[in-house]
């Protein structure tokens, strides 16, 4: 059976799956896995596989947003997926989370609309542990700039007629702004699976949404491959940790 989103056969897709927003970001980290052969390419998910230190990765784009995270997390999952890493950039929030500095996401707040139609608000959007506490770990062992704690997921990028309320959510102490860690975590909980996100910080997102943004600095290519690095090494570690698959 090929899934209608994704375009991938049920089975396609190995146990550790990389989640990039960007489809040109999938086709970079496939090109340094061993191996790598393009399973599908369909509207913003392009699928891929391969290998990496011996262990079988894939890697989805999901395209920009919570709908089509959610989307892209559902069909990976029925797929083959059991440890969902989605690997992205956000805006900062905090001024001591500077442009290439790295978020490993503990949890989002989740101020988007796909959410609240899976699972009621009052449930949190929650990284797995395990699969956290492994990226953190790894972003430490290559001495990288890293931090953790809660992200935003939200909708809206540039500002309208009304407040987007990122200076509330920076006097709660959340760390960074994105668009998809919500949705991916909500669809892993109810499917089963596990799922974390490391982050590339590539600016601040108050003055982001103002229009002051440029994401194509060599400070943001930088943090994004080491992320990239971090992640992969992250599925190595959890697949020995999970043998079986990773299902909670």
């Amino acid at each position: 059976m090929v899934l209608p989103a994704l375009r991938v056969e049920i089975g396609a897709l190995p146990k550790g799956v990389l989640l990039p927003g960007d489809p040109a970001r999938a086709a970079r980290i496939a090109e340094r896995l061993e191996r790598a052969e393009e399973l599908a390419k369909n509207r913003e998910f392009h699928s891929y596989r391969g290998f990496w230190k011996g262990v079988p990765v894939g890697v989805v784009s999901t395209g920009v947003g919570a709908p089509g995270a959610a989307i892209c997390a559902e069909e990976a999952i029925r797929a083959g997926a059991k440890i969902l890493i989605r690997v992205g950039t956000a805006g900062s929030l905090q001024e001591h989370v500077q442009d290439g500095h790295l978020v490993v996401a503990l949890g989002a707040a989740r101020a988007e609309g796909t959410t609240p139609r899976l699972l009621p608000l009052e449930f949190p959007a929650m990284a797995d542990p395990e699969v956290a506490a492994v990226l953190f770990a790894e972003a430490q062992s290559l001495g990288l700039p890293v931090h953790r704690g809660v992200v935003v997921t939200m909708d809206a990028f540039y500002r309208g007629v009304l407040d987007l309320g990122l200076d509330t959510f920076a006097q709660c102490g959340a760390l960074a702004v994105e668009m998809e860690c919500a949705a991916i975590f909500c669809v892993a909980h109810l499917r089963g699976a596990r799922a974390g996100a490391i982050l590339a910080i590539d600016g601040d997102a108050r003055r982001a949404v103002l229009g002051e943004y440029n994401p194509h600095r060599e400070v943001v290519r930088r943090a994004v491959d080491q992320e990239i690095e971090v992640a992969l090494n992250a599925l190595v570690r959890l697949s020995k940790l999970f043998p079986q698959g990773g299902a909670r």
